[in-house]
C-alpha cells in the first residue's frame, strides 16, 4: 500500500493538473435525472448515455412519468446505453419506489438509496457527492484500475477499494479525486493504451514504471 507521503504527492499532482471543481460528466438538471443517467450508465459511457438522456429526458418530464413508462417503449428509448431490459425495469422500479416512499424526491441516505432497485453503492455516491455535496468516493472503472496501479488499493472489489480510499484519503479530497481521476484515466492513463511516457504520476505507478522498462529493454 502507498505511504501517506506519495498519497500526498499523488493528490497534489492531481490538484496541479485537473481543476478541484466538482464536475459531474453525465448531464442532468435535478437530482432525479441524475439518479437515473447514472443507473444507464453501468457498463456504458458518460458520453453515450448524454446522448440518449438529451432526448430520454424531453419525452419523460417527471419521476412520475418513468414511473408510469411502457416498459417495451422505455427498452427502446435506451436500447444503445446497453442492457436495456434489465435497466429499464430497474429505473421503473426505482421511480415507482421514490413515489411511494420519498414523496418523489431522491434521498441523501446511503441506506436508503442502495435499497432503490438498480442503485448501488456507486450510484448513492454519485448523487450523495454531486447533488447533495457528503463526502463520497465513487469506485468507477477508472478510479478501480489507476487507484490499483497508485497502490491505493489491493482490491479489485469496488466497496473495499472504497472503503480503501475513505482510510486513507482526506475527506476533503473524495469526491474531486474521481473527477480528477477519470479525467485522468481519458487523457492519459486510458486502459488499452497508456500513455505512461506522458504521465505526471508515473515515479508513483509501479505499473507504468515496468511498463516503461519494457519499452526500454525493446
Amino acid at each position: 500500500m502507498a505511504n501517506n507521503k506519495t498519497i500526498k504527492k499523488v493528490l497534489n499532482l492531481l490538484d496541479e493538473n485537473y481543476p478541484k471543481d466538482i464536475k459531474c460528466y453525465l448531464d442532468h438538471e435535478n437530482p432525479w435525472q441524475l439518479l437515473i443517467a447514472t443507473i444507464l450508465s453501468a457498463q456504458c459511457t458518460d458520453d453515450r448515455v448524454n446522448i440518449v438522456t438529451k432526448d430520454l429526458f424531453r419525452k419523460y418530464t417527471s419521476v412520475k412519468d418513468f414511473a408510469e413508462a411502457d416498459i417495451s417503449e422505455l427498452e427502446q428509448d435506451i436500447r444503445s446505453t446497453g442492457f436495456y431490459r434489465n435497466k429499464a425495469k430497474n429505473i421503473i422500479g426505482c421511480c415507482r419506489t421514490l413515489l411511494e416512499q420519498h414523496d418523489g424526491q431522491v434521498p441523501k441516505d446511503i441506506e436508503k438509496l442502495v435499497k432503490l432497485q438498480g442503485v448501488g453503492r456507486k450510484t448513492a455516491n454519485v448523487i450523495r457527492g454531486n447533488i447533495y455535496n457528503i463526502p463520497s468516493i465513487v469506485v468507477d472503472t477508472h478510479v478501480k484500475r489507476i487507484s490499483k496501479k497508485l497502490g491505493f488499493t489491493e482490491y479489485t472489489d469496488p466497496v473495499k477499494i472504497e472503503f480503501d480510499l475513505m482510510e486513507i484519503l482526506p475527506e476533503e479530497h473524495w469526491i474531486r479525486y474521481n473527477t480528477q481521476v477519470i479525467a485522468h484515466g481519458r487523457a492519459i492513463c486510458t486502459a488499452r493504451s497508456p500513455k505512461c511516457e506522458r504521465c505526471f504520476l508515473l515515479p508513483y505507478c509501479k505499473t507504468g514504471l515496468e511498463n516503461m522498462i519494457n519499452v526500454i529493454d525493446e
